[in-house]
This record gives C-alpha cells, sequence and structure tokens, in this order.
C-alpha cells in the first residue's frame, strides 16, 4: 500500500500519497546540509543546490484540494490535451500531457467502482513521443452510468513508477484520488461511443475540474 498523504507547513499542504521514496531522502539531505552550513563553507555549497532540489520535489509531488465540475466526464489529470483521436471501436481517445509542472496525482473521471488495474511494462521514451505508446503504463477500467471506462496512466522519459491507489472493487466518487505518475507523463481516456468532446487540442484541463464531455 502506498504510503499515506503528508500535510506540511501551517496551511496544511498535501503531499501525494507515493511521494516518500523520492521526498524524504532528498528533504533529510537538504536539511543535514543546512544544519551544517552554518559551521562549514563547503556544505553551505552543498545546502544551496540540495535545498532547491527539495523545494522543487515538495512543489511536484503537491496535492491541492479541489471543487469537483458537475458533469458526466471530467478530466483525470493535470495538463495539456496532446491529442483528440476517433478509435476503431467507435470511442474517442483524449490524450492529456502532463509536464513535470503539473499536478502528477490523477482522478476518477467518473463514479463507478475499479473493475480492473492491470500494470504493463514498457519503455520510458518523452510522454509526447509517439513512440510512448509502448511505455510502462496502468490500464484502468471502471464499470459506471456510461458503462465500462478505459483510462490508462502512461509513464515518461524521467517517470520510473506509476502508483495506483484503488485495487480492482473498489467504489470511487467522480473525481476521487486515484494514482499518481511521478515525473512528465501522460494520461488517456476513452470517451464511449456517441459522447461528444468538450475539449481541443492545445486546451489546459485541471483533473477534476475541467468537463472533457459535452451534453
Amino acid at each position: 500500500m502506498p504510503d499515506s498523504p503528508i500535510s506540511a507547513s501551517r496551511g496544511g499542504v498535501r503531499i501525494a500519497r507515493g511521494a516518500s521514496p523520492w521526498l524524504l531522502p532528498t528533504v533529510a539531505t537538504a536539511a543535514l546540509s543546512l544544519a551544517r552550513a552554518r559551521t562549514s563553507g563547503r556544505w553551505a555549497a552543498v545546502a544551496v543546490p540540495t535545498t532547491a532540489l527539495a523545494a522543487g520535489m515538495l512543489w511536484f509531488f503537491r496535492d491541492p484540494e479541489r471543487e469537483i465540475t458537475d458533469g458526466r466526464i471530467i478530466s483525470p489529470a493535470d495538463g495539456v490535451v496532446q491529442s483528440i483521436m476517433p478509435w476503431k471501436d467507435g470511442r474517442t481517445r483524449v490524450a492529456i500531457f502532463m509536464s513535470p509542472l503539473n499536478v502528477h496525482v490523477n482522478r476518477a473521471p467518473l463514479a463507478g467502482t475499479v473493475t480492473s488495474v492491470e500494470h504493463i511494462p514498457g519503455g520510458f521514451v518523452p510522454a509526447f513521443n509517439k513512440e510512448s505508446e509502448n511505455n510502462e503504463r496502468v490500464v484502468w477500467h471502471f464499470d459506471t452510468e456510461l458503462g465500462d471506462i478505459e483510462m490508462v496512466q502512461i509513464a515518461g522519459a524521467v517517470a520510473r513508477r506509476i502508483v495506483p491507489y484503488l485495487p480492482e472493487g473498489t467504489k470511487v466518487e467522480q473525481g476521487e484520488r486515484i494514482g499518481l505518475i511521478r515525473f512528465g507523463s501522460r494520461v488517456d481516456i476513452y470517451l464511449p461511443e456517441g459522447i461528444d468532446v468538450a475539449v481541443e487540442v492545445g486546451q489546459a484541463t485541471t483533473a477534476g475540474v475541467t468537463r472533457i464531455d459535452r451534453d
């Protein structure tokens, strides 16, 4: 089971589950270098980059609260719509590219039940590259009021681990946190046949907030 969410600072900033293996060593190193920098110029030189890295990690693994939007299907990811493609079976794939600056916690696009969570090993080319179709991924299926909804978390060039939060059989609410992809990556969602897409290529999306289907 992934590590629990962490609250940091007086403002109660939430840190994503699954961040600890990266975050804790970085923060510990920064704290040690800052403590020793008081008496050593050599450690002072080390403290600058380690503190900057720790701050960057805290920013990357942030997990803000969201007011979940009303709508049939909402974005599972923060990022930019990379492509919108009709699929052979009548569905439409909406691919959302997540840069390292985006929040990397993904959310359920609809309420329903998790019917499948499948990890598929693969490569780690940049998530915006066509060859990323063969990257490491986790394929989700949700049983919803619209039928089966497929969502795919795809690892990027730097990401080496996708962290699902929920097992098969879990009931989820729309906008609920379901997993984390570490560093740059992509999330694909397949809209059922007959569902019109409300977003367009190049549009920014916010997980739990941006509606991606149209009435």
